[in-house]
Parts: structure tokens; sequence; C-alpha cells
């Protein structure tokens, strides 16, 4: 689209020059997110307040430009796209933590805040965030906030939304407006921090959050166990949840990817496993040995091969390591990759494994499972070079063969990941039409004219 060079000028003057670019050499740099699908923006803005975002949505507002916001451009389904052109606002210099209350647990932060810089200012408090998506060392507290991030530890603390108290944000129509509490209850109106939190950046934008802390563990263990198959293994993490020693994460790794993660990073893992579990208690020191000792018992009762329990926090520190690496190592299987995130009841994540290993078989495509099997959400890989249209072809009907199969156990199509514009085409397939049109309904209400974000989640957006 073509914007009025007025409009441009009006809010170069609002940032400051330094924070305002039309170049197309820094438009590129935020034409993509971890999608690497391109959508080159009009324009970028780096705002440092939050009344510096509602001058800018004002203006937007007024000229009839798209704004797209960004954070760390982690995101795995193009919610930080500018689909439709427009203007990209970058959080970064919003990057201040501007509260913690040891006292009430509580801490206040801005959007452009990176949540792995978050997490250990708090930890050296003695306090604990436990959403952590493996992006946190780089993705934003805002991103996360966007998306309702989840991780590791969601299986036994829950994920973004668990922890959001309130927030400050903008209205597409330039409108500042406070939602939620910072207190431990609070039911008065509508909970519009939920509807926001997870909303992808469509509704609102985000400019501070106060988010509830927890006091640190003061113990954590580390220990894996190697199963001979996957479905071994699978079976496995559902009776271990059933358990009184519930893990406050379990991971699991196929094959390929315990392969994948060695060749990365050599750090020991048994490439010979048909699966592996990454697991992690924590609690109080003098029952943390109890704890570590009944989830090894348990671990063989169940099939494990061979259970090792990391000895310090370096070793620890390796095999997440390892975890982390499983995504950036996928590349070295071909040029491409498909990444979905679907969850199931997790008692019916065997089903789902026994699943993949039929799709893995018939298309003879290279599939690669790992992710959070303690809350039954599996990431989901097939890599291929796309320029091969048969080999695309096949993927994408293996892709909605496994949402279909998802749905029927129960499950949902996106864990953590979004809708976006990947999975808006099969959101029909999970979300009535009636529900989707109150969606719609309740997007009109906070954006009349459809400017923020705009191309993102409901099916056939992206024109």
């Amino acid at each position: 689209m073509k914007i009025d060079p007025d409009c441009l000028q009006q809010m170069e003057r609002i940032v400051g020059r330094p924070h305002f670019s039309a170049r197309r050499e820094d438009l590129v740099c935020y034409g993509y997110d971890a999608t690497a699908v391109l959508y080159i923006p009009d324009a970028v803005v780096f705002p440092a307040s939050s009344q510096q975002v509602s001058q800018i949505m004002a203006l937007a507002n007024a000229f009839r430009i798209p704004v797209i916001p960004r954070g760390g451009g982690s995101g795995m389904t193009g919610g930080a796209l500018a689909v439709r052109g427009g203007v990209v606002i970058v959080f970064s210099r919003m990057n201040r933590i501007l509260e913690v209350d040891q006292e009430n647990l509580v801490a206040r932060v801005q959007p452009g805040v990176i949540t792995a810089a978050f997490q250990d200012q708090v930890k050296r408090m003695g306090l604990f965030y436990p959403p952590d998506p493996s992006s946190a060392g780089f993705s934003t507290m805002g991103g996360n906030l966007a998306e309702c991030a989840g991780g590791p530890k969601a299986v036994k603390y829950g994920v973004t939304r668990d922890y959001v108290l309130g927030l400050e944000a903008v209205l597409p129509t330039g409108e500042i407006i406070k939602t939620g509490v910072r207190t431990a209850k609070g039911v008065v109106g509508y909970d519009l921090t939920r509807l926001i939190v997870g909303s992808e950046g469509t509704l609102a934008l985000i400019t501070e959050a106060t988010v509830k802390l927890l006091p640190l563990p003061e113990s954590v263990m580390t220990l894996t166990a190697s199963f001979a198959g996957m479905d071994i293994a699978a079976r496995a993490v559902s009776a271990i949840v059933r358990s009184h020693t519930v893990p406050r994460t379990i991971e699991f790794m196929d094959n390929a990817s315990i392969r994948l993660a060695e060749g990365y990073l050599h750090v020991g893992l048994p490439v010979e496993a048909g699966a592996l579990l990454i697991m992690e208690v924590d609690g109080k020191r003098d029952e943390i040995g109890g704890l570590t000792r009944a989830l090894e018992d348990q671990a063989r009762r169940l099939g494990a091969v061979k259970v090792t329990v990391a000895q310090t926090e370096a070793e620890a520190q390796r095999l997440w390591q390892a975890r982390k690496a499983i995504s950036p190592a996928l590349f070295k299987l071909a040029p491409h990759k498909i990444n979905e995130d679907i969850v199931v009841p997790r008692n019916r994540v065997p089903d789902l494994v026994a699943k993949i290993d039929d799709l893995r078989r018939q298309t003879g495509l290279t599939m690669v499972a790992f992710g959070h099997a303690g809350d039954g959400n599996i990431h989901f890989n097939i890599m291929l070079d796309k320029s091969d249209p048969k080999a695309l072809e096949t993927a994408k009907r293996a892709v909605e063969a496994l949402f279909d199969y998802t749905l029927a156990l129960g499950g949902t199509i996106s864990g953590e990941h979004g809708v976006g514009i990947t999975k808006a085409p099969y959101l029909r397939k999970e979300v009535g039409g009636e529900v989707i049109a109150l969606m719609q309904r309740i997007k009109k209400a906070f954006d009349p004219l459809g400017l923020l974000n705009p191309g993102k989640i409901f099916p056939g957006s992206v024109e």
C-alpha cells in the first residue's frame, strides 16, 4: 500500500529520526520471523513509551494505516508479519523492568524485556517466573504475552496467562487502557486481561504487564530416561503424570531429534535410544533427593533402559542446551521445515506418537518429533525442500491428516505458537463458525477499522 508521506513524517517526529526508518535495507530486517516468509512493511518505528505508542496508533487510525506489533521476531506462525503492508512497531526500546515487589510477589515489565533477562533478575532476588519458551533467551515478554507462550515447566506451573494479573495497553484507536489488578483476586467486570493475552496483537498493543511471581524452589534435579521406543516412552509419560511425584518438566525427544542434538552439541546423548525423556523435579532441599529417587525408580519400572541423574548444574544445563538445539539443528536434514505444535490429552500421547510413525512410513517424508510430553504438547516437524512440489503437497496432506487426528483425540492444533497466518486456514477444523463470528465481532469492537495486525488468525484473512 502507498502511505501518505505526511503520515510518515509525523510518525518520525513522534519517536525522533533515529527511531524511524522507511529504508528498504531496514525494512527487510523486520519483514520476516521464524517462519522465514517475507512481507516487507512500509515503515518501522521504535517507540519509547506508551504515550508514543498511543500517538502512533491515533495517527495510523486517522490515515487508515495497518500497524503490526513486533517483539523479538521469534514467532512460528507469522504473527509479526506485515501481510498487508503498513508500519511495524518494534518494542525493543521499551525494555525496562519497572518494579519487582518482593513482599507481594508481583512485578511490572515493559513488553521489550527479554524473557530470560527478567527470569534471571527475579531469580537473583529468590523469586521465580515459570513460563519458559525455548526462545526465552531472545523472545520478549510482550511477544510471550501476545502468543500466551508456554514451555517445559507448563506441566506443573502453567502458561503465560496464568501469571498475568493486569495490563496497560493501547487500543487501535489510540486510547491507553489499564486492565486487571495487582492483587491475588479481582472479579470486577469482564476479564479483558485474559482476552488480550494470547490475542496475537490483534486487539491491543501491550505496553506494560503486571505479572505474578513465585518463591524460587530451593533445589532442582534433572534426570534423563532412555527408552527402546517412542511408544514405551509415551506410555511412561502418562503414568508418571498420574503418580504422586509430578515433575515440573517432562520433555521428550525421538531418535531423530536425539541424533540431531548430539551431532550439534556433543553432550553425550544416547543416540541408540528410541526415545529420551528429560525430567526435572523441584522442591525443598531436604525432600529433593527422595523425589528424584522415586522418579528414577518409576521410570525404570515403566520400561526405561537407562536413567541418569545430572550431578551438577552445568551438566543439567548441557542437557537443556541439547534440547533447545533441536530446532536449529533440524536444518541439517533439509533446507525447509513445516513446524506444528499440536496438543492432545496426556493419556492420548501414545496414540499421537503411533500416528506420526504411520505418517512417516506412508509418506516417506523426514519427520522429527519432540516437545513437552508432560502436558501433551508435541512439536511435529516435517523437513523437506519446498522447491519440490510433490514433497510439499505430500507434506501439506500429512499436516492436515495429523490435525484431523489430533482433534479426534480431543486435542488442539496449536498449544503455544498461536494461529497467525500459517494455521488460519485450519481454524474452522477446531473452532465452529458461530464462535469465529463472535471472535470477529470482538475484533471489530476493539479495532473498528481492522488496522491492528490485520490478516491474522481468521480463515481467508491473508490476501
